[in-house]
C-alpha cells in the first residue's frame, strides 16, 4: 500500500484487505437509506417480475401436466394411429400388459332430423372400459355409461344444442342413422390431449359409431388405445420399459405413443414457445427500465460528489471508489431483484386462486431453480450494464471538480477496464438470451433489433437536444424557455426519448402485426380461396359428388386429391426420434401427417429442385418434399423417406423439392408421392369447392345441406368457420403478447417518472428564479407544456415509423402474409405517448410550481 492508501485504510480502524473494506464502506453509505433509488428498484423489479412470472407460470403448468398426466391422457400410456384399429394380435399384446380402453375419433356432420340445419362435430366412440382414469361428468348428474351404452344414445356438448336448436330427448342424424340425445357433457377428462378440434364433442358407444356407416376403409378416423400398466402410478422406468417392449414386439405398429410424463406434446411445446417469447418481452421491459437505472445512478453520483472528493483526499484509489459505489448499487439492485422474484412468484398463485377452475389443469404452484436463476441473472446483468458507465466516469473526476457545487457535466470516457466489463456484461446478457431460447436465431434477431432501437432513440435524443441548443431564441418567452429546457444539460430529452420510444415501438409493432394477422385470417383470403374443404369422399362416390355440386351450385369449381394419413418413421435412413430439428419443423415429426399422390405438380406448388415423375410412372416409389421443411430436417434430393401407412412401412426416394404457397388454400401436402407408392392403399378423397362469385349465403347453406343429406359420411368444413376457430386461439395468444408489451411501456413510464424526479431539483430552482423575476404560473406551465408536447410528438412519430417497419418485416418476411397498415394502432401509440408524457410532465410541473421559494433562495 502507498502511504495515502494506508492513511485511508486506517481512518476507519486497523488496516484491512481491500474487498472487506469496500463492502464495509458500501454498507456504511447505505445507512442513510435508499432515497433516490426507488425508481431504480422499481425498474429492476418490474422486469424481473415479468421474467419470473412467465417462468413460474409455465413451470407450474408443466408440473400440473406432469402430475395430472395420467388423468389428462386417460391412462399411463396412449397409442394412436389413423385409419386402422388395432389388429387382434396387437390388442392381445396390449391387454397382456394392463387394462385397455378403445376410442375412435373423427370429424363429421351432425344434422337435425328434418334436414334444416347441421354442424361440424368431433365424434368420439368409446368402449365400456372408457375412461380408465377419471370420469365423464354430465349435466344434471346423469350417468355417462347409462347414457351411451344402456340407452344407446349420444352425449353432446352444450353448444351443439344451441347450434342445432335441439334438446335432450331429441334425435340427431349421424351418418346414416338417427341417434337420441341422452345427455349433455360437463367435463371430459382427456379432452386436452386430443388434437385441435373444430366442432363440439359428441360421444357415442363404439358399437353405435359403427352403425352410422362412417367407419370405412380410408376414412379419416383416429383410433386410440389407453393403457393402464400399473395399479398405482406407473414409474418412469416402467414407461421406458413399455416403449422398448413395444418397439421389439411390434416393430411396424405405426402407433404414435404418449405417456403421462408429457400427455400433450403439442400443448407443452406451445407453452415453451410462449414462455420464450414473453421472456424476451420481459427482457425488453428490463432493458427499457435500465435507462431509469442509469439515471438513478447518475443522480446518486451527483449527490455523492463531496463524499467521493473526501475519499480521494484521504488517499482512496479510483478502483476502490468504483468498488465501493458499485457494491452499493448492486446491493440496491439485489433489493429490486428480490422484490421482482417475490412478485413474479405470486402471479401463478393469484392465477390459480382466481382462474384455477378455468385453467386446463389445477396447477401446483412451483418454480424451477433455473427460472429463479435466469430471472435474477437478467436483473443483475441489466443493472450492471447500465451502472458501470456512469460509475466508471465518476471515478475519473478530479477531487477539485467534485467539490464545486454546480458544474457543467464533463464528457469523458471511463477507463478501459470499465469499458471491457461493460462489454462483457452485454455479451453475457445476449448469450443468456440466446442460449436459453430454443429458437436461437429469433433470439439473435431480437437482440440485434433491440440494439438498433436503443441506438436509434439514443441518437434521436441527442439530435433533439442538439437542435434545441442551436435553435434561434424565440421572442415568445414560453417557447424560448421550452427550447432551452430541451437542450439543457439536465433536461428530460434523452431519458424521455429513449425510454418511451422503445416501449411505444414495441406496442406499435405488436398492434400492427396483430391487425395484419387478423385481417389476413378474416377478410384478406386469396381471391381464389375455396368455400369448403370436403373430407372422406369415397372414391366410388366421386362422380356422384361432382354431379350434385354442379346441379345445386352451377359454376362451382371442384378440385380433389387422394387423402391418407401416415406417420414418419425415418428420414434419410435415420429414425425420426434421433432427429432434432429446429422448433419450426418439429411438428412434421409429431404424430400423423396428411399424405397424397399425384401424377402432376399440385396447384400452388413450384418445383425448385429435381424433376417431377413422368406420367404412368411405375418404378421405385418417389416422393416430393416441401423445400423449406426439407432444409430444416436436413434432407435433400436422393434421400429416402419412410412413412407408416395402415401399419405398413413405405420407403420412397426424394425426387424433387417444392415451394408451396400455403396461403393460396389450395390442396397441398408436405409430402406428395408418386401414384404407384400409395394408389393401392385404401383411402378416400379430399376436395375443395369454390362457389361462383354470384353465389350468396343462401346458396352456400343449400349446398351444405345437399351434401350432408346425400352423402352422410362426408364432412364439409366451411373455410371461414375453420379460420374463425383458429382466430379464437390466436386472440388468446395475442392478448398475452399485448399484456407483455404493455409491461414494457410501463417500464418506460417508470423511467420517465424517475427522469422527472431527477430533474425536479433543477426545475424547482429554475421556477423559483423565474417567479422571483416576475413570471406567473401560467407562463411557466405553458413553457413546460410546449416542452412535453415536442417530446411526445417526436417520440410517437419515430416510434410509429419504427414499429411499422418492424411489423412489416415480421409479417411479410417471417409470416409471409400481406401487411396491412392500421391508422388506429398508430393513433393509439400517439395517444399513449401524449397521455404518458403530459400526465407525468403535468404532475412534475405541479410539484415544481407548489415548491416554496424562500428555502431554495437561502440555500443558494
Amino acid at each position: 500500500m502507498t502511504s495515502a492508501e494506508t492513511k485511508f485504510s486506517t481512518q476507519f480502524g486497523r488496516p484491512r484487505s481491500a474487498a472487506p473494506q469496500v463492502l464495509r464502506l458500501a454498507l456504511r453509505e447505505l445507512r442513510s437509506g435508499i432515497s433516490g433509488f426507488y425508481v431504480f428498484i422499481a425498474c429492476v423489479a418490474l422486469g424481473v417480475m415479468v421474467i419470473t412470472a412467465v417462468g413460474a407460470l409455465t413451470d407450474s403448468l408443466r408440473r400440473g401436466f406432469e402430475e395430472h398426466g395420467e388423468l389428462l391422457l386417460g391412462g399411463d400410456v396412449v397409442l394412436s394411429r389413423a385409419h386402422r384399429p388395432a389388429e387382434p394380435e396387437e390388442r392381445e399384446w396390449l391387454e397382456a400388459r394392463g387394462r385397455v380402453a378403445e376410442m375412435a375419433t373423427m370429424r363429421t356432420m351432425a344434422r337435425r332430423v328434418d334436414g334444416q340445419d347441421q354442424a361440424l362435430v368431433e365424434l368420439k366412440g368409446v368402449d365400456g372400459a372408457y375412461p380408465l382414469v377419471g370420469s365423464v361428468t354430465l349435466q344434471d348428474g346423469a350417468d355417462f355409461t347409462d347414457a351411451i351404452h344402456t340407452k344407446r344414445g349420444a352425449v353432446v356438448a352444450p353448444i351443439l344444442l344451441e347450434r342445432l336448436g335441439v334438446k335432450v330427448g331429441d334425435n340427431i342424424s349421424l351418418g346414416s342413422i338417427s341417434v337420441p340425445i341422452t345427455g349433455v357433457v360437463d367435463d371430459e377428462p382427456d379432452s386436452l390431449t386430443d388434437n385441435l378440434t373444430y366442432g363440439p364433442r359428441v360421444f357415442v358407444s363404439l358399437d353405435k359409431m359403427l352403425e352410422t356407416g362412417l367407419v370405412q376403409l380410408g376414412s379419416l378416423i383416429r383410433w386410440r388405445y389407453a393403457l393402464k400398466i400399473a395399479d398405482g402410478r406407473a414409474s418412469d422406468e416402467q414407461l421406458a420399459e413399455f416403449r422398448d417392449q413395444l418397439a421389439t414386439a411390434l416393430p411396424e405398429h405405426g402407433f404414435s405413443v404418449r405417456d403421462r410424463r408429457d400427455p400433450s406434446p403439442r400443448i407443452t411445446r406451445s407453452i415453451d414457445r410462449l414462455r420464450e417469447f414473453l421472456t424476451l418481452l420481459g427482457l425488453t421491459a428490463l432493458l427499457v427500465g435500465g435507462v431509469g437505472v442509469a439515471n438513478a445512478v447518475a443522480t446518486f453520483i451527483d449527490r455523492r460528489r463531496k463524499v467521493i472528493a473526501t475519499f480521494k483526499s484521504l488517499g482512496a484509489t479510483s478502483g476502490m471508489i468504483l468498488g465501493v459505489f458499485l457494491t452499493q448499487v448492486m446491493l440496491i439492485a439485489a433489493i429490486g431483484v428480490l422484490i421482482g422474484l417475490v412478485l413474479g412468484f405470486l402471479v401463478p398463485v393469484a392465477a390459480n386462486a382466481v382462474y384455477g377452475d378455468a385453467l386446463p389443469v389445477r396447477i401446483s404452484v412451483v418454480i424451477s431453480p433455473w427460472s429463479i436463476v435466469s430471472a435474477a441473472t437478467y436483473g443483475f446483468l441489466v443493472a450492471l450494464v447500465f451502472t458501470l458507465w456512469p460509475l466508471g466516469r465518476a471515478e475519473l473526476v478530479r477531487a477539485g471538480v467534485l467539490f464545486r457545487d454546480e458544474v457543467a457535466p464533463e464528457q469523458m470516457r471511463p477507463r478501459s477496464r470499465v469499458i471491457v466489463l461493460t462489454v462483457a456484461a452485454i455479451a453475457a446478457l445476449v448469450l443468456l438470451a440466446v442460449l436459453s431460447s430454443e429458437s436461437r436465431w429469433i433470439a439473435i434477431y431480437f437482440c440485434l433489433g433491440l440494439t438498433a432501437v436503443f441506438a436509434l432513440f439514443t441518437g434521436l435524443g441527442k439530435l433533439i437536444a442538439g437542435l434545441a441548443r442551436r435553435a434561434p431564441r424565440s421572442r415568445i418567452p414560453e417557447i424560448a424557455l421550452a427550447i432551452g429546457n430541451l437542450g439543457g444539460p439536465g433536461g428530460l430529452t434523452r431519458s424521455t426519448v429513449l425510454s418511451l420510444g422503445a416501449g411505444l415501438s414495441l406496442l406499435v409493432a405488436v398492434a400492427l402485426t396483430d391487425h395484419s394477422m387478423v385481417r389476413e385470417l378474416t377478410t384478406h383470403l386469396p381471391e381464389s380461396s375455396p368455400t369448403y374443404f370436403v373430407l372422406d369422399i369415397r372414391r366410388d362416390d366421386a362422380a356422384r359428388f361432382r354431379e350434385l355440386v354442379d346441379r345445386v351450385a352451377p359454376g362451382s369449381e371442384i378440385r380433389d386429391a387422394p387423402m391418407l394419413r401416415g406417420r414418419l418413421v425415418q428420414l434419410g435412413g435415420r429414425p425420426v426420434d434421433q432427429i432434432r430439428p429446429p422448433p419450426e419443423a418439429q411438428w412434421v415429426l409429431s404424430g400423423d401427417r396428411g399424405l397424397t399422390y399425384s401424377e402432376t405438380v399440385p396447384e400452388g406448388s413450384r418445383i425448385v429442385a429435381g424433376e417431377w415423375w413422368p406420367q404412368n410412372y411405375d418404378g421405385e416409389p418417389l416422393v416430393s418434399f416441401e423445400a423449406e421443411l426439407a432444409g430444416h430436417l436436413g434432407i435433400g434430393l436422393g434421400d429416402t423417406v419412410t412413412v407408416n401407412v395402415l401399419g405398413r412401412n413405405i420407403t420412397a426416394r426424394i425426387a424433387n423439392l417444392r415451394e408451396v404457397q400455403w396461403e393460396s388454400l389450395a390442396i397441398n401436402f408436405v409430402m406428395v408421392f408418386s401414384p404407384n407408392a400409395l394408389r393401392a392403399a385404401p383411402h378416400n378423397l379430399l376436395a375443395t369447392i369454390t362457389l361462383p362469385p354470384t353465389a350468396d349465403l343462401t346458396k352456400d347453406a343449400e349446398l351444405a345441406r345437399a351434401i350432408s343429406n346425400t352423402f352422410p359420411s362426408v364432412t364439409a368444413i366451411r373455410v371461414k368457420d375453420a379460420i374463425d376457430a383458429f382466430s379464437e386461439v390466436f386472440e388468446k395468444v395475442m392478448t398475452s403478447v399485448r399484456a407483455a408489451g404493455s409491461i414494457t411501456l410501463l417500464a418506460g413510464a417508470l423511467v420517465l417518472a424517475g427522469a422527472l424526479a431527477t430533474a425536479q431539483r433543477r426545475r424547482i430552482k429554475q421556477a423559483v428564479i423565474l417567479k422571483t423575476l416576475g413570471a406567473v404560473r401560467r407562463r411557466i406551465l405553458l413553457s413546460h407544456f410546449v416542452e412535453y408536447a415536442v417530446l411526445a410528438a417526436a417520440v410517437a412519430a419515430v416510434a410509429a415509423l419504427l414499429g411499422t417497419v418492424a411489423a412489416w418485416v415480421v409479417v411479410t418476411q417471417v409470416m409471409e402474409i400481406d401487411f396491412t397498415f392500421s391508422s388506429t394502432a398508430v393513433a393509439g401509440a400517439l395517444g399513449l405517448a401524449l397521455l404518458l408524457v403530459m400526465g407525468f410532465g403535468g404532475f412534475g410541473t405541479w410539484q415544481v410550481l407548489r415548491a416554496p421559494a424562500v428555502p431554495y433562495l437561502r440555500s443558494d
